[in-house]
């Protein structure tokens, strides 16, 4: 029993002797090269290019360029939150800061006329406790005149 075998072409025969001859010359070549690669650039860094990965398929969740996309989406969304969070908090900050302030000014204010009316009362007791004093002297000098008659 013989297996039948087809004759496959082999490397060499299927290459060619020589390099297929170049339609343009080296410099035109390199110069549509350029501008293939600046167009290409250009479509890939364009915002409105219509290449865009669907974050569903699997493999675009693969690439380099869709996780670092994903990644900053998720900074993003991250970023924004924290965002709402300091708004909250400033908000609360700038409102006990206001009542706060009110109350302190309030406080320091009543404080105030507190230690001037304090401050006259012990000048009116001070100065009475001098006249009483006073007073009670003479009243002792009496007495003892009074007791030596």
């Amino acid at each position: 029993q013989v297996a039948f075998q087809p004759e496959l072409p082999t490397l060499e025969s299927s290459r060619p002797t020589q390099p297929p001859a170049s339609p343009l010359p080296s410099a035109a070549m390199a110069a549509v090269l350029r501008k293939a690669a600046v167009l290409g650039l250009a479509l890939f860094a364009s915002p409105s290019a219509s290449l865009t990965f669907d974050s569903s398929d699997a493999l675009a969740k693969n690439r380099p360029v869709s996780k670092v996309i994903t990644l900053l989406k998720d900074m993003l969304k991250q970023l924004e939150k924290e965002a709402e969070e300091d708004e909250e908090i400033y908000d609360k900050m700038a409102c006990w800061c206001e009542t706060n302030d009110r109350e302190k000014t309030k406080s320091i204010a009543d404080a105030e006329a507190k230690i001037e009316m304090l401050t006259t009362k012990i000048e009116e007791l001070t100065a009475m406790s001098a006249r009483l004093n006073t007073e009670i002297k003479n009243h002792e000098k009496e007495v003892a005149e009074n007791q030596a008659a």
